[in-house]
């Protein structure tokens, strides 16, 4: 499991090259919650808007997701558990002000990198 990336994936590095491109400026793999270990993917500070950009795997997508055969338990606890502790962190971002954009690694670059926009555009 060492060998899978938690940042600086694949869809993370397209978006954020789409992003960069678009002009916009942002900071990476930030911990907004005060005493969490939670990162925010992509954040832009001045208008309090954090992009998560969640695995189908590990974060339990409900269009691609499979449940392995082996060591079933373990696995649904572990992905039931990172499911609640997205839900939290959302809701204690949102609590603080601040937009959480939440998208799944198989959503398309460009149609997340758009979504971006409008919600910053919406911002001012």
């Amino acid at each position: 499991m060492q060998g899978n990336r938690s940042r600086d994936t694949s869809p993370e590095v397209a978006v954020r090259r789409l992003l960069h491109g678009a002009g916009l400026r942002y900071r990476l793999h930030v911990a907004l919650l005060p005493g969490h270990r939670r990162l925010a993917d992509i954040v832009f500070t001045r208008q309090r808007v954090a992009v998560m950009i969640d695995g189908c795997y590990w974060h339990g997508c409900p269009d691609h997701y499979t449940a392995p055969k082996a060591n079933a338990t373990f696995w649904r606890e572990k992905v039931e558990h990172n499911r609640a502790r997205d839900a939290d962190t959302t809701a204690k971002l949102r609590a603080l002000g601040w937009t959480v954009l939440r998208f799944w690694t198989h959503e398309s670059a460009p149609d997340i990198a758009d979504r971006v926009r409008e919600e910053l555009a919406a911002h001012g």
